[in-house]
């Protein structure tokens, strides 16, 4: 059987005809609607490489069926950017020289992103922890954690380590 999906990917509402329901989120995103930020390591879900956003939630678009992507946000690491002005944690890496070969550098990047959405100033351990699902093997990740850190110091500059973001509990 073969399907039209009808998905909104970074605020746009975007329609791909001929797709096999059964085919990935990820190949649909680069393949066929052009967005080549995620990459495809694995097909298993565990390098992260891969990771968007999915209706607010992180996944990794290897796992997910075209088909379950119907009527849904998607919010890839090219949405992260406000026109040609980036996100403070694309432009954290980027400065800090967290982008080495860039394979896994958008699946990191949206990981960041989302705990930085979640807790304003994480400590080393919670950065870790967050991005845990994702593989890296460039780097020991030393730059990585600093470039979360200097991004979460410019989200919240007076914020202290370990800072639940504003108006969530930790």
């Amino acid at each position: 059987m073969i399907v039209r999906v009808n998905v909104t990917v970074n605020g746009e509402q975007c329609q791909a005809d001929d797709v096999w329901p059964g085919e990935s989120l990820l190949y649909l995103l680069r393949e066929r609607l052009g967005l080549p930020g995620a990459k495809n390591a694995c097909e298993q879900g565990e390098c992260g490489s891969c990771t968007v956003y999915l209706d607010g939630v992180l996944v990794c678009a290897c796992l997910v069926a075209a088909g379950q992507a119907q009527g849904r946000q998607v919010r890839t690491v090219e949405g992260l950017a406000d026109g040609a002005e980036l996100d403070p944690v694309q432009q954290a890496f980027v400065e800090t020289g967290a982008v080495q070969c860039g394979f896994c550098t958008p699946g990191l990047v949206v990981a960041a992103h989302d705990l930085l959405n979640r807790v304003d100033r994480p400590t080393d351990p919670e950065i870790r922890e967050a991005l845990a699902g994702n593989l890296c093997r460039c780097t020991g990740y030393e730059k990585i954690l600093e470039a979360v850190r200097l991004a979460a110091s410019r989200r919240n500059p007076g914020g202290r380590p370990g800072e639940a973001a504003e108006g969530e509990s930790r």
